[in-house]
Parts: C-alpha cells; sequence; structure tokens
C-alpha cells in the first residue's frame, strides 16, 4: 500500500462545514492502498486488566486470521466498542477513568507492535496533563504502540441534571488522521446522529471511518458511507460489527459475540454507476483481467472498483476505456442542467 506518512496527524480540528457540491475528490488515481481492517463484537466487563486482557487476545487472533487469509500480508487496523477500557470500581466517571501513562494499557501496546498495526481502543480517560480532564474517548495507537491521535465524544449522553455520562467533558472537534494506510476518522456512538459529525469527517477528507459504539446500528452508517463516499467500520458490544463501503453496502460482517471480523479494502477506489459501456464492470475485466478487482450491485447500478497492479491506477484504467466515475457523471449532468437554466 502506499504510505501517505509514518505518523498520524489530525487535519480539521475543528467542527468543519459540509462540503459544497461538486468537491469529492477523487481516490482512484493513485495506486492501490490495500489495507486489512479488523472490527470486534464484544460486550466486555471485568477490571482494566481483565479487559485488556481480552482485548489483547482478540487482536493478537484478528491478526494470525488476517496473516492466514492474506498470504504476505497483516493487520492494518483494528477497532473495538465504546467503553472497552474503563474501571468497574464505581459510578461516576472520576472513578471508572483510566490514564495512558503506566503499566496498565502495555500488554495491548506491546501487541500492536509485535503485529504492526494501528488500533483504536475506547476508554473512559483521564489526562492529567489536561488538569484531569475526563472525557469518553477513542485513542488511535500506530503501529509502534504510541498514541497517535485521541477523538473524544463530542456528543455523550447527558442526565436530567445537565451531567455528561457521569462526570466526563464533551469533546468539541472531529479531526481526521493522516495514517500511513490513508487518512482515519473516528466517531463515538451518539455522535452518529449528527450530521455536522459526519459532515465534518468528510470535509476533513476522511477515506475510512471507525465507529466505536455502544449501539450497533447498521442503517445509519450504511446511510452516511453512500452519502460521503467513504469506508465505515463499526465496532459493538453487541449484534454485529460490520464494513460498509462507499455505495453503503455491508461487504463484511460479525454477528455472534465475542468475534471478530476481517476485511481487506482498497482505499484508491473508484465507484462508477451504471453505463452502456462499463456492462456491469465486465468491460474493466474483459480488459484488465485479474489487475482489476471489485463488486458491482445490479440492485444499486452501482459498483466500487480498484486495481490489483502497483504501476496502474483503478483511474487510469477507467480513463483507457473511456469511463467516468460516478461523481464525475453527477457533476457532468448538474452542470448542463444549470447550463440550460430555466424553461422561459
Amino acid at each position: 500500500m502506499a504510505a501517505l506518512g509514518t505518523v498520524a496527524s489530525a487535519v480539521g480540528a475543528g467542527v468543519a462545514a459540509p462540503s459544497p457540491a461538486g468537491s469529492f475528490a477523487s481516490r482512484a488515481n493513485t495506486p492501490p492502498r490495500k489495507l486489512i481492517v479488523a472490527s470486534a463484537v464484544v460486550d466486555l466487563t471485568g477490571s482494566v486488566a481483565e479487559r485488556v486482557a481480552r482485548v489483547t487476545t482478540m487482536l493478537e487472533a484478528a491478526a494470525a486470521e488476517a496473516a492466514a487469509r492474506h498470504q504476505g500480508k497483516g493487520l492494518d487496523l483494528m477497532i473495538f466498542p465504546e467503553f472497552a477500557i474503563c474501571r468497574e470500581t464505581g459510578a461516576t466517571a472520576s472513578e471508572r477513568a483510566v490514564e495512558l501513562a503506566g503499566p496498565a494499557l502495555e500488554p495491548f501496546k506491546a501487541a500492536v507492535r509485535a503485529h504492526h498495526t494501528w488500533a483504536v481502543l475506547p476508554m473512559t480517560l483521564r489526562e492529567p496533563d489536561a488538569g484531569g480532564r475526563l472525557s469518553n474517548a477513542a485513542v488511535l495507537f500506530d503501529r509502534a504502540g504510541q498514541v497517535a491521535g485521541i477523538f473524544r465524544k463530542v456528543h455523550p449522553v447527558v442526565d436530567d441534571h445537565g451531567v455528561f455520562e457521569n462526570g466526563v467533558a464533551p469533546g468539541d472537534a472531529y479531526p481526521v488522521f493522516n495514517c500511513d494506510f490513508g487518512r482515519l476518522g473516528i466517531l463515538i456512538c451518539w455522535d452518529m446522529s449528527y450530521e455536522e459529525a459526519w459532515d465534518a469527517l468528510g470535509a476533513g477528507g476522511a477515506e475510512i471511518v471507525a465507529v466505536p459504539t455502544a449501539s450497533p446500528q447498521n442503517l445509519r452508517p450504511a446511510a452516511q458511507a453512500q452519502r460521503h463516499h467513504y469506508y465505515v467500520v463499526n465496532s459493538a458490544p453487541r449484534d454485529n460489527s460490520s464494513v460498509f463501503d462507499p455505495i453503503g453496502r455491508t461487504i463484511a460482517q460479525v454477528t455472534a459475540a465475542p468475534g471478530f471480523v476481517v476485511q481487506e479494502i482498497d482505499l484508491a477506489y473508484a465507484m462508477l454507476h451504471w453505463s452502456e459501456t462499463l456492462h456491469e464492470g465486465k468491460a474493466l475485466t474483459d480488459r484488465f483481467g485479474a489487475r482489476v478487482g471489485g463488486t458491482y450491485s445490479t440492485r444499486e447500478d452501482t459498483g466500487v472498483f480498484w486495481s490489483n497492479d502497483p504501476q496502474v491506477s483503478i483511474g487510469s484504467m477507467i480513463r483507457e476505456l473511456g469511463l467516468k466515475e460516478m461523481h464525475e457523471m453527477v457533476d457532468k449532468m448538474e452542470n448542463a442542467r444549470l447550463k440550460a437554466g430555466p424553461k422561459k
């Protein structure tokens, strides 16, 4: 896969405005950027040490499955559910919070380093360097087991007394992190209910969105994947953890807890709508054979395609056949309508 940077950095620290119509940036013109993503469905209980042991074991198992299914490749990203790591010694956020420093998370960090993967691990977080701030957070670890970024839930649940989740502070930003596989956004549970959240990640150039959650919703993340044309991966304690593609289809899912789903995707993808010359994707496979990959939905009249040739982008393949990406077709028709003007 093509590296975009070895250290994650946040882009778009504030709440961004929705992307203007016609501003979609094609992802089809870079070499293939394949990554293997895993997501857990598990209800974590017990002490911090017990929880850390369970997520560590699951990460190791997912890495083993990734290596077995995709010879010569390894796990690139694993996502765990909301509240994965917290104490069970009290009711308040302060009593349940954990810190990033210290030995508690070392087994997990060691597994991340050993398997050379990124990971999103949610927790009730205390930050001594920020005045002891408490937040419902998802911590992004890089392949070296270092903290590469933190997303703090912007919309924690509030009770009748105005207290957020027993004492956490709401976050105030929707950062997009530059990882070596691409641009990653993160939302937590109730954040899914706010268009501003998805819009901000789209405006920030997110190519994949991780959604650790306590609510195993499918319709909302699928709809937003289709709306913004990025991949969405949710992780929940029950019912399902799923991978949604940029046209809103569920392409991988695990429903039995505890368990995990492992799926390879390519972030250098192109979306193609029905056309007389595409032939439901057959035009690409007839010309390029195994050098091209993809799936086409006759029900949606749309497909997602990618290149399997490290030297040739899917964008180049499309242009060679005179095809256009879906966003190009949308823009073409809209521009023609605007040019024609209203009927007199």
